[in-house]
């Protein structure tokens, strides 16, 4: 057997092998006795008929294609061992001829990365406020959404609540047909179609109106976008909205903890505060992981990055199947084929690759590791904050897979951790290897 490696590259050696006449031999005599074994013909028992008449009857190709199931991979498997190669997945194989066999072995191999100087990299925290607007803006949502509605005669206005019958159809098939259907009249809503709360302002109660408008060219059905959809409305009642006043009677209703709007306003500032805080650390953490993958280099096989996209893939896979759909209507509900979702994926499966493996290296680098009792102790946590079944989260959550899942997921919360103490400028963070010794 003759092995070149005709290159290494993208963390993939690429491999020519080529095989002796002599190993087909023996490989085609290893199919003869496992087909004999197997294959029934008539006038002959199974094992004992002569490989001649086993070629006729089955045909050459069987015995060849057999033999090279076999062959090939211990041929790669030998090659592997000469050329002194770890492998991390499965080969690509492609057979260039099988008289003699010769084949192609695409093998991938580990990720290759150096790490820049990340201790010198420095990222500053950027403050969170909390405006008087944006205060005011949830309170009144907090009105709105404890308003009542009130039946009036007039006209509808846009913000009022108008029941209608509707009758409708696109392209000659029923769109919406519905009675007593509740319509909130927003001016800018594009539901069912753009400009229908404008057809709708101004008409009395059991007022008809027959009207017809264009359905946008990006509309996610489809099936719909671009097309005329012609509607039949009937408005059967006009309700207003009524909001509670902001007084300390409505903060009381929100919670007994409140018992004045001043104190409504403590509280609700005391939200977005958290919620601001929450998303610039996230923010932040982001950035600082993209500047330390960017000092980095990082050689990966591409392998790493199809695997990333199933990853992907499944995930929204599943996010759908709990919303009780499916990867297929989600890929018609944005028109696009799965190929094409694989291919916008990629960029954003790199990304996360690349980081996964800097990750990685830093944790390594700074000998970050966790603990049996830490992972016992988020386990716990999450045990405690289930609703219901307690007993059987704390059972899975102590498999062998599932310790092995939050050992990694806690490894990278720790490496980024320390990673945003070193951009902070952390005394403690920045110390070399010399300095903690």
């Amino acid at each position: 057997m003759k092995v070149t490696r005709d290159k290494t590259e993208k963390s993939q050696a690429f491999l020519t092998i080529e095989m002796e006449p002599e190993e087909m031999e023996v490989a085609l005599a290893g199919s003869y006795r496992r087909l004999a074994k197997k294959a029934s013909i008539p006038g002959f028992r199974k094992g004992k008929v002569p490989r001649g008449i086993l070629e006729r009857y089955l045909g050459r190709e069987s015995l060849v294609e057999d033999a090279l199931n076999h062959v090939v991979p211990e041929a790669y498997d030998k090659a592997l061992k000469e050329q002194q190669i770890e492998a991390i997945a499965r080969p690509q194989i492609e057979l260039v001829q099988t008289d003699p066999i010769i084949f192609k072995a695409t093998v991938s191999l580990a990720p290759d990365i150096k790490l820049g100087d990340y201790r010198s990299t420095r990222i500053k925290p950027e403050s969170v406020k909390v405006t008087d607007d944006e205060v005011k803006a949830v309170i009144e949502q907090l009105r709105h959404q404890n308003a009542t509605w009130e039946a009036v005669e007039r006209p509808v206005e846009f913000n009022d609540l108008a029941v209608i019958n509707i009758e409708s159809q696109v392209d000659g098939s029923s769109f919406i047909n519905q009675s007593g259907a509740q319509y909130q009249v927003i001016k800018e809503s594009n539901f069912p179609a753009p400009s229908f709360a404008s057809e709708l302002r101004g008409m009395k109660k059991e007022e008809e109106k027959e009207f017809t408008l264009m359905m946008p060219s990006d509309h996610p059905r489809a099936e719909l976008a671009g097309k005329e959809a012609k509607f039949k409305v009937k408005v059967v009642e006009v309700k207003q909205e009524n909001m509670p006043t902001l007084d300390d009677e409505f903060a009381k209703q929100l919670g007994p903890e409140m018992k004045s709007v001043k104190e409504l306003k403590e509280e609700v500032r005391k939200n977005l505060v958290m919620r601001a805080e929450a998303k610039a650390k996230a923010d932040y953490e982001e950035k600082v992981v993209e500047a330390i993958t960017g000092k980095a280099q990082v050689d990966y096989p591409p392998i790493m990055v199809e695997a990333e996209i199933h990853r992907l893939l499944d995930e929204q896979a599943r996010r759908f199947q709990m919303q009780g759909g499916n990867l297929e209507d989600y890929l018609k509900s944005i028109n696009k084929t799965e190929e094409q979702l694989h291919e916008e994926l990629h960029p954003a499966a790199e990304k996360r690759v690349a980081q996964s493996l800097v990750l990685g290296k830093v944790a390594e680098e700074e000998k970050i590791e966790v603990s049996d009792a830490e992972i016992d102790t988020e386990i716990a946590e999450m045990v405690e904050r289930a609703q219901n079944g307690k007993e059987r989260l704390q059972k899975a959550l102590n498999s062998p897979q599932s310790r092995d899942s939050m050992r990694q997921i806690l490894l990278t919360r720790k490496t980024i951790e320390r990673l945003t103490d070193i951009a902070r400028g952390s005394k403690t963070a920045t110390k070399t290897k010399e300095e903690k010794k």
